[in-house]
């Protein structure tokens, strides 16, 4: 308990980084998840492709090739950013291609035929999907998207590697002050476990009120 008691400090410094990380990289996961399942749904070909090469590329990207990528190829650009915003767009960028397909399932779920009647009544194609699609299949596809996003906050460890506060790296600080290794990672997981159950428990409200009965 000591471990916890005289570094609490540097425990809440990490907790409430990686739920900074969490929280900012969700907000941007949906977005472009959202954005890119209206791409790949879109009767435009070059939208279909944009989404598709989106979806596939970041899929089949390993999550800490794609940290190195924007935090160490971005500034050779010249964009020159804070290592936690690069972090964010790291996490965003690669967690909305689980979000996009999760959602791009729930649309297949909605009939044709709403699609169909929307046009009739004049409505354009973002009409459609904004108001008609994309609100079902949200309802039907809360689940999976509450997993993507605690998945995501797991996978914000990696930003520690790259000198961003997050809760894992404060093991480091506290090896070097002689604690118990095994005890800092046992805070470290009761950490984890307050974020992952809180999104859970977020999600698990989502789906009691706006969740598709089965």
């Amino acid at each position: 308990m000591n471990v916890l008691i005289d570094n609490f400090h540097t425990f809440a410094q990490g907790f409430l980084g990686t739920v900074e990380l969490t929280v900012y990289a969700s907000v941007l996961a949906l977005v472009l998840g959202f954005l890119m399942a209206s791409f790949r749904v879109a009767p435009v070909g070059s939208l279909r492709a944009f989404g598709t090469v989106w979806v596939t590329v970041l899929r089949n990207t390993p999550l800490t090739l794609l940290f190195f990528a924007v935090l160490l190829g971005l500034p050779r650009f010249g964009l020159v950013l804070p290592f936690k915003v690069f972090a964010v767009l790291a996490l965003g960028c690669y967690t909305s291609a689980f979000i996009c397909e999760a959602l791009r399932s729930g649309i297949n779920t909605v009939p044709k035929g709403q699609g169909e009647a929307a046009r009739s009544l004049g409505m354009t194609f973002s009409q459609t999907l904004s108001v008609v699609v994309l609100p079902q299949a949200f309802r039907s596809v809360i689940p999976p998207i509450g997993s993507t996003l605690i998945a995501l906050a797991k996978n914000s460890a990696i930003a520690g590697a790259f000198s961003v506060n997050e809760l894992l790296g404060t093991y480091k600080t506290l090896s070097e002050l002689g604690y118990n290794i095994v005890w800092t990672f046992v805070w470290i997981a009761v950490g984890y476990l307050i974020i992952t159950l809180t999104i859970s428990a977020i999600f698990n409200y989502l789906e009691q009120r706006w969740g598709v009965a089965r």
